[in-house]
């Protein structure tokens, strides 16, 4: 089930009934009040969250999806007039897994929402293990990261960074490659954004965060 966070009724009955027609089953919301009793009732698989709400607007909405234990794995794409790069990453750097910006298409809308689908779909396997690299612990079904047996608390994009390269240990992750995985092949920032979120992860990590080496114009790697 898609939920479609909307307070455009006729944006929003368009793409439930569109979802529905593409074998997707959507259910619309007007607002954060009428979403929040939705969740509570049934879980979604995905949402598609618009920023420009009446009364809470979607940035304060995907902060408290994103804090709360149940529903901070659900993917979610933001769907918004606004075009900015300040509003793309200050979404991304939330928790958000896609960006789409108003007008879209239909059919592209669903390409984006299946490729997020795939992207994030979850594998029992991965979502139980334990990875770690020298002194740095992560327990991906928990959600945690030790350092020497002391909690590091990352953002979500930073967790999903640090993951993707233990999962690959001394294999070389273009910037490329982790700007797709991680934030979206549709994401058309450029990929200073990886730079970036790998300097604050090193910072958090402490001497620990010498694991991640820098492969001149290439990408990254960790090792042991």
């Amino acid at each position: 089930m898609i939920y479609c966070v909307e307070d455009d009724d006729n944006i929003r009955e368009l793409v439930v009934y569109t979802l529905d027609s593409t074998g997707l089953p959507a259910k619309g919301f007007p607002g954060g009040k009428e979403f929040e009793a939705g969740c509570a009732a049934e879980l979604p698989e995905l949402v598609l969250m618009d920023i420009m709400l009446p009364g809470e607007d979607g940035v304060s909405l995907l902060k408290k999806f994103r804090a709360n234990r149940d529903t901070r794995d659900i993917p979610v794409i933001m769907v918004t007039a606004k075009g900015a790069e300040y509003e793309k990453v200050q979404a991304l750097d939330l928790g958000a897994d896609d960006y789409v910006t108003k007008p879209f298409g239909m059919m592209e809308l669903v390409s984006r929402i299946k490729a997020v689908l795939r992207r994030t779909g979850r594998n029992a396997k991965n979502d139980n293990i334990e990875l770690k690299v020298d002194d740095i612990t992560m327990d991906v079904k928990r959600h945690r990261v030790l350092v020497d047996g002391n909690e590091v608390v990352l953002t979500l994009k930073e967790f999903e960074l640090l993951k993707k390269l233990m999962m690959n240990t001394e294999v070389v992750m273009t910037r490329e490659r982790l700007l797709e995985d991680i934030w979206g092949y549709d994401f058309d920032g450029e990929t200073r954004t990886v730079d970036v979120h790998v300097r604050t992860l090193r910072q958090k990590l402490g001497r620990a965060g010498d694991h991640i080496e820098t492969v001149r114009g290439v990408g990254y790697k960790i090792t042991e």
